[in-house]
């Protein structure tokens, strides 16, 4: 039997980072919005940049903003193809929480491909995947207003909390808790983290690990503070917590779980390492859902060490979370078109770090 304990308590850490994370990346979205579209209709090299841009915002929200630009006639077919392979849906998430330096690193290469294939997708498809931009507003992912931050405005609102609010910040406060009183009794939940599979991965710190976690709890307790009851209530909590939680929760657990079978009866790093190319293809395939969580398997084997970079790679460049539905919803053509140049470029990224060993 596996001891399900250690895989509830990775389970939990990784949900909260997560969630913690998609606090944060709402609030930012909110405080940047309209500036997206400015001065980049006719201008194809901004377009690429912005598509990019929005690809790395973890999360899927920079996909569904670039969805709504494409069906607007605002961005072309390059930005889109670079948005989606620079997109990683909420495993990028993940991926920040198991392991944050390899994870910005992978970002930036994610990045520079993009904006080098949506510049080539511009030069080669000169017409657009999606003949008619479409006359309504695509409502892919409605934001409310919020304002910045007001110590007036955020004393009343402490002094008056609501339920909710107080719900999230003594969540917050137990798990905190939690963590600390774990990290004296057995050693630590970030530990646990660097054990997921058969090989630990002997350049990953500990230390960084909790930093980064901190950091974006610390971050995340501030927009919780500051923002207005109406964001709070209908976005973080209605939209994040809500919606996200129990699937990233359930999508994380069961992946562990599974995992741990697979290595309590199997070697699976060796499993792996002598069947690389079918995992690429794998990796690529699977790649093609339109939802996050699938995916989740090759970001913890590459924390546990047992897959490589590459696959990795292939794996981040071709899947886009859920942040490709509206598309599919609004143009099947411009999906699968786009779909196809992501497989194509992740699956020959793949072969080529493959063969150079990465």
């Amino acid at each position: 039997m596996v001891n399900l304990l250690p895989v509830i308590k990775q389970t939990l850490l990784i949900t909260f980072f997560v969630m913690s994370m998609m606090l944060i990346i709402e609030y930012l979205n909110v405080l940047t919005k309209g500036l997206w579209s400015k001065g980049i209709e006719k201008n194809k090299w901004k377009q690429v940049l912005l598509g990019s841009f929005l690809g790395v915002t973890p999360g899927c929200l920079g996909a569904y903003t670039a969805v709504s630009l494409y069906v607007h006639d605002i961005i072309g077919n390059g930005a889109l193809v670079a948005t989606m392979i620079a997109t990683s849906g909420d495993e990028a998430f993940a991926m920040f929480a198991l392991f944050p330096e390899k994870a910005l690193i992978l970002n930036l290469i994610i990045f520079v491909i993009a904006v080098l294939s949506g510049i080539l997708t511009d030069r080669f498809f000169k017409k657009k995947f999606l003949a008619n931009a479409s006359e309504k507003h695509l409502h892919v992912h409605k934001i409310p207003e919020c304002s910045g931050f007001n110590a007036k405005t955020s004393w009343y609102q402490l002094k008056h909390i609501t339920p909710t609010r107080a719900l999230m910040l003594v969540s917050i406060l137990f798990f905190v808790s939690f963590i600390t009183l774990d990290e004296h009794i057995s050693g630590g939940m970030f530990h646990g983290l660097l054990n997921i599979g058969a090989a630990q991965p002997k350049d990953t710190d500990p230390i960084w690990i909790k930093i980064t976690f901190f950091s974006v709890i610390f971050l995340s307790t501030v927009v919780i503070l500051i923002v207005n009851n109406h964001f709070l209530e209908k976005h973080l909590w209605g939209h994040i917590i809500k919606k996200h939680f129990a699937k990233i929760f359930l999508w994380t657990f069961f992946t562990l779980l599974f995992l741990a079978l697979l290595m309590k009866h199997f070697d699976l790093h060796q499993l792996i390492q002598q069947n690389m190319f079918w995992v690429l293809v794998a990796a690529v395939l699977i790649g093609i859902i339109p939802e996050s969580g699938p995916h989740l398997i090759f970001v913890i084997l590459f924390a546990s060490g047992s897959l490589p970079f590459s696959i990795l790679l292939a794996s981040s460049i071709v899947q886009d979370g859920h942040g490709s539905l509206p598309l599919l919803a609004e143009s099947r053509k411009s999906f699968i078109l786009v779909k196809l140049i992501n497989v194509v470029i992740g699956f020959l990224i793949g072969l080529a770090g493959l063969g150079l060993g990465l």
